[in-house]
């Protein structure tokens, strides 16, 4: 058997020995460099840049396939039948979808792959240089060129004038839907000063429309109740539109529970029956949660909580303001109705909210 330990095998590596430094084991270096098909091969380097301009040209394909299901797509609004209206939106929601896939993923894998079969793949080790105050620009420029020559953009126009062609066509689809978010003329905090809530609108039951009467309201309930005057509307997206700036949360508690009401509040509430709007004063999602007990209404997307004992105000959470409330009482024959709209703009709170007021409904 083998003697272990004294040092004489020839397995064992003793530091500072070779050109290790002191390290057990030296440095072995960079490997070889081994030529790619592309770089021994002409005839594979030109079948490279086409199959990169082919990328390319695939993303401009992308972007035109987006601005077809833009423009020549027809609206869901310009239907007057519903489903048409549906099917012509998947239609141009799968354009738009497949149309800017297309167009970033092209350049995406068409720089990916010119990189990898076309760029130099040498392993370049540089040593750090000191710190100087002034850049020598001479090396600078060097620089520049050298890497404009490892691209080889010069010497192969095809793939130079397809890549311009996709990347100056890649932005544009996010240009046009970013101004066509909203083009309307009231665009900002006025449109959500009012809503379809008017004096003597009944409140009914989302979806089926039907009215309410306080008396069958019981206390802990908490219903999602819309104007009945918004079934008037024919258009779909006007429809919903208005729809979600009037969706309201009616609950019903015990008249010993509210706190102290603002003045001028006293006749907002029907019996302990108090509505109010279900748009969170955050980032506007819907408030859809009602805790019967503690009469807390959450909102899911970043948990701002609202007091309905207290005039719905905040008690926790990112929310800037309490939820607007909706004056109701009840008419002859005992269903509710709302006594106005909303006394302040219903939404998230904007900076310029009770700035400007042309009609001078609200306070500023």
């Amino acid at each position: 058997m083998a003697e272990h330990g004294n040092g004489e095998s020839g397995a064992v590596v003793t530091a500072g020995e070779g050109e290790s430094n002191g390290y057990a084991i030296d440095n072995p270096g960079l490997p070889p460099h081994r030529p790619r098909l592309a770089d021994v091969d002409e005839k594979a380097a030109k079948r490279s840049e086409r199959q990169v301009a082919t990328l390319f040209l695939l993303s401009i394909i992308g972007t035109v396939i987006f601005f077809v299901g833009y423009f020549a797509v027809a609206r869901m609004d310009q239907f007057d039948d519903y489903f048409e209206g549906m099917t012509a939106l998947r239609v141009q929601n799968t354009l738009l979808g497949v149309g800017s896939a297309l167009a970033m993923l092209g350049i995406g894998l068409g720089v990916v792959h010119w990189a990898r079969t076309l760029m130099p793949d040498h392993e370049i080790v540089e040593d750090r240089k000191p710190l100087r105050k002034e850049a020598d620009r001479a090396e600078a420029e060097q620089i520049v060129t050298d890497v404009i020559d490892e691209t080889q953009i010069k010497r192969r126009p095809l793939l130079r004038n397809t890549l311009i062609a996709a990347a100056l066509l890649a932005p544009l689809p996010a240009v046009v839907l970013f101004r066509d978010l909203d083009t309307s003329e009231d665009f900002g905090v006025e449109r959500l000063r009012h809503s379809l809530w008017a004096e003597g609108v009944r409140l009914v039951r989302d979806p089926t429309g039907t009215p309410i009467r306080a008396a069958d309201i019981t206390i802990g309930s908490a219903m999602h109740v819309i104007p009945e005057n918004l079934r008037e509307i024919s258009g779909h997206g006007e429809r919903l539109s208005e729809k979600a700036k009037s969706v309201v949360l009616l609950m019903r508690m015990n008249p010993d529970d509210f706190n102290e009401q603002i003045p001028g509040r006293e006749d907002w509430t029907h019996e302990g029956i108090i509505a109010c709007s279900k748009v969170c004063t955050h980032v506007g999602c819907p408030v859809a949660l009602y805790e019967r007990h503690t009469h807390h209404l959450l909102c899911p997307c970043h948990q701002s909580t609202f007091d309905a004992a207290e005039n719905f105000k905040v008690v926790f959470g990112p929310a800037g303001r309490p939820l607007p409330q909706l004056p109701i009482t009840v008419d002859n024959e005992g269903f509710l109705i709302a006594r106005s709209d909303f006394t302040e703009p219903i939404g998230p709170t904007y900076w310029e909210r009770g700035q400007t007021d042309p009609e001078g409904d609200f306070p500023a």
